[in-house]
C-alpha cells in the first residue's frame, strides 16, 4: 500500500512523553518496512498546534488525499494527538478521507475499521483534546507567574532590546531570560522619537519621513527597510518607557483580551516617560478633528471644541425644520442612530451665549485671574528646571556614546577587533545613538518655554480682564471665535454640566498681547486649568 507519513511537533511546550520528529519519522518508518508499505510522501509540520486545522502542510496533505484519484491510500501518524486534538474536528477529517477511499492509521494506537475501532477512537480524541486543554491552562499559568517576576517568555526580543539568559534555571534545564536594552537598536528609537517630537533641521517630521530617513541612513528594522507602520508601533508602544504587558492577545484567536488578564513585565526603559508622553500628545493633535485652523475656519462657534460627556464623541452642528433651528448633537447618534448614545440636543445660540458669558463672568473675572497667574508662574519655574535636568541628562548619554566610539576606534586601532562587516556596522549605530541624542538635545533647547508672566497689581489684572471679556462677548466682530479656540482647548458637556479646559500659554500670550496693545491673536498652546474641577459650571446656572 503506498502510504504518506504525517510528523508534527506544537509550538506548545511538550509533555514529557511527545516524540521529536524525527524520532516519529524513524518509528513510521521502521513501522511502514515491516509491514510492507511504500512511503510516497511525508508531510512534516514542526511548530504547529493540533487543535484546528490551520497548519499549511496538513492542509496541503488534505488536499493531496482528496484528490481524485488520491495521490496515496492511507495516512500514517504515531499517535492520534498528531493528526488532530479536537475530536469533532478529527471525525470530520477522517470521514472526508474514508469517502475518498483514504485510511487514517496510527503505529501507537492501532485500532479496527468498526464501529467499535471509530468509537475507542473518538474516546482517545476526547481524551487527547482534556489533555491539550489541561496542559494549555497549566503552561498558561506558568508563563504569567514566569513574566510577573520579571522574565521574557518570547522567542525574539522586541526592537530595541535583546534577551539576555540569566542564571536562574527554568524548564528542560535552560536558563530563564529578561529583556536588556540592546544600546546599537535603543540609539534608533530614541532618533525616531526625537525626529518625531523635533524634527531635522527645522523640519517637521512624520511617520514616513521617519522611516524614509532612517532606511537612507542603512538604520534598518533588523537588516528590513522601515515601513510607517512600525514606525507607528514603535511610537505608540508603551514598552520603550518600561511598560511591557504579557498575555496581551490571545495567540490563536488574535484578539486583545481584557486589561484584567494582562501582566506586568519589569523591563528598562528606552524613553523617559516625559518624552512618550510628548509624543503621545503630539500624535494625537495631529488627528485632522484635533486640529486648531479647522476649527477657526467653521462659522460656527463651538465647532471641534464640543465633547459628549456620555460617549467621548465630537458634537456638531445639526439642523432641524429645514435649517430654522441649529443645535449641537453628538456625532455617535449622527452616524448610528439615536440608540448609540443618550446625550441630548443642544440649542446652538443659547450654548455659544452661555459658554462666552460664563468665561467673561466666572473664568476670567479678576481674583480668578490672579490664581490662574500665580499658578502660571509656578509652571514656569517648574518648567525650566526641567528642562535643564534633561539637558544634562542628554550630554551625559552623549558622552557615553563618544567614549564607546572611541574604545572602538581604539580597539581597531590597535588590532585588538578586526575592520569586518560588523563593526562597520557597530560603529554605524553608535553614530547613530549619538545624532539621535543631538536632536534630541536641540529640540529640547529649543523648546518653547511659558511666557515671563511678572507680578500684576489688582488693577492691571482688572485691565486685562475687562479686554478680554469684551473681545469675548464681542460676538460679531470675529474676534470671540478666534479666542475662544486659543484659550479653550475642550468643553465637555454632560447632562446640564459643561466643562471646560483651558490653556495657561494661551492665557499668558493673550496677555502680553494686549499689554502690548497689539490686535494678534497669539497661536495655539494648550492646557490651562489651575483646579481640575474650578470651571464645571452647571448650563442652566
Amino acid at each position: 500500500m503506498q502510504i504518506a507519513l504525517y510528523a508534527r511537533v506544537s509550538t506548545t511546550r511538550q509533555a514529557d512523553n511527545d516524540l521529536s520528529i524525527p524520532d516519529q519519522l524513524r518509528q513510521l518508518h521502521d513501522w511502514a518496512k515491516v509491514n510492507g508499505h511504500i512511503v510516497v510522501s511525508e508531510y512534516i509540520e514542526p511548530g504547529a498546534s493540533a487543535t484546528d486545522d490551520k497548519r499549511p502542510l496538513f492542509q496541503q496533505m488534505m488536499g493531496d488525499a482528496l484528490l481524485k484519484p488520491p495521490a496515496f491510500e492511507a495516512i500514517i501518524v504515531h499517535s492520534h494527538s498528531r493528526f488532530f486534538r479536537d475530536g469533532i474536528e478529527a471525525g470530520v477529517h477522517e470521514r472526508k478521507l474514508k469517502r475518498n477511499g483514504v485510511k487514517l492509521f496510527s503505529i501507537t494506537q492501532p485500532t479496527s475499521d468498526d464501529a467499535s475501532g471509530e468509537l475507542v477512537r473518538n474516546i482517545i480524541r476526547m481524551f487527547d483534546g482534556y489533555q491539550s486543554q489541561e496542559n494549555s491552562k497549566h503552561v498558561s499559568r506558568a508563563m504569567k507567574e514566569n513574566a510577573r517576576q520579571g522574565f521574557f517568555n518570547g522567542s525574539r526580543a522586541p526592537f530595541g532590546y535583546q534577551a539576555m539568559p540569566t542564571d536562574i534555571s527554568g524548564s528542560r534545564g535552560r536558563r530563564k531570560k529578561k529583556l536588556a536594552i540592546d544600546e546599537a537598536e535603543a540609539g534608533i528609537v530614541r532618533m525616531a522619537y526625537a525626529l518625531y517630537l523635533h524634527g531635522l533641521n527645522g523640519r517637521e517630521m512624520g511617520g514616513k519621513e521617519i522611516a524614509r530617513h532612517l532606511t537612507e541612513k542603512g538604520l534598518l528594522m533588523r537588516g528590513k527597510p522601515w515601513r510607517l507602520q512600525k514606525i507607528h508601533d514603535l511610537l505608540s508602544d508603551t514598552l520603550y518607557m518600561g511598560d511591557y504587558f504579557f498575555n496581551v492577545r490571545d495567540s490563536r484567536t488574535g484578539q486583545v483580551r481584557a486589561p484584567e488578564g494582562w501582566v506586568k513585565t519589569d523591563i528598562p526603559a528606552i524613553i523617559d516617560a516625559a518624552t512618550f508622553e510628548q509624543v503621545r500628545i503630539k500624535r494625537e493633535s495631529r488627528a485632522p478633528s484635533r486640529t486648531p485652523p479647522r476649527r477657526v475656519s467653521s462659522p460656527t462657534l463651538l465647532t471641534g471644541l464640543l465633547k459628549c460627556g456620555i460617549c467621548g464623541a465630537s458634537m456638531t452642528l445639526a439642523t432641524g425644520k429645514s435649517g430654522r433651528y441649529k443645535y449641537y448633537k453628538c456625532t455617535s447618534r449622527l452616524s448610528k442612530g439615536n440608540h448609540a448614545c443618550t446625550s441630548a440636543n443642544l440649542p446652538m445660540e443659547k450654548l455659544d451665549d452661555l459658554v462666552l458669558n460664563r468665561l467673561a463672568e466666572k473664568v476670567f473675572a479678576p481674583e480668578r485671574l490672579q490664581d490662574l497667574m500665580a499658578e502660571l508662574r509656578k509652571r514656569i519655574q517648574t518648567s525650566k528646571g526641567g528642562q535643564q535636568e534633561r539637558i544634562n541628562e542628554l550630554n551625559r548619554q552623549i558622552r557615553q556614546v563618544e567614549d564607546r566610539q572611541q574604545r572602538l576606534l581604539e580597539a581597531i586601532e590597535t588590532g585588538i577587533v578586526d575592520l569586518d562587516e560588523t563593526t562597520q556596522r557597530r560603529a554605524q549605530q553608535h553614530k547613530a545613538s549619538r545624532e539621535a541624542l543631538l536632536i534630541e538635545r536641540a529640540g529640547v533647547s529649543r523648546e518653547p518655554s511659558l511666557p515671563a508672566v511678572e507680578y500684576l497689581k489688582p488693577s492691571q489684572v482688572e485691565k486685562f480682564g475687562k479686554v478680554l471679556r469684551q473681545k469675548l462677548l464681542a460676538k460679531d466682530s470675529g474676534l470671540a471665535k478666534s479666542y475662544l479656540n486659543l484659550l479653550v482647548d475642550e468643553i465637555t458637556v454632560e447632562d446640564k454640566t459643561a466643562t471646560v479646559k483651558g490653556s495657561y500659554g494661551a492665557l499668558a500670550a493673550t496677555l502680553h498681547q494686549i499689554k502690548m496693545g497689539t490686535g494678534q491673536v497669539p497661536t495655539f498652546i494648550h492646557d490651562w486649568r489651575a483646579r481640575r474641577d474650578s470651571n464645571s459650571r452647571p448650563l442652566g446656572s
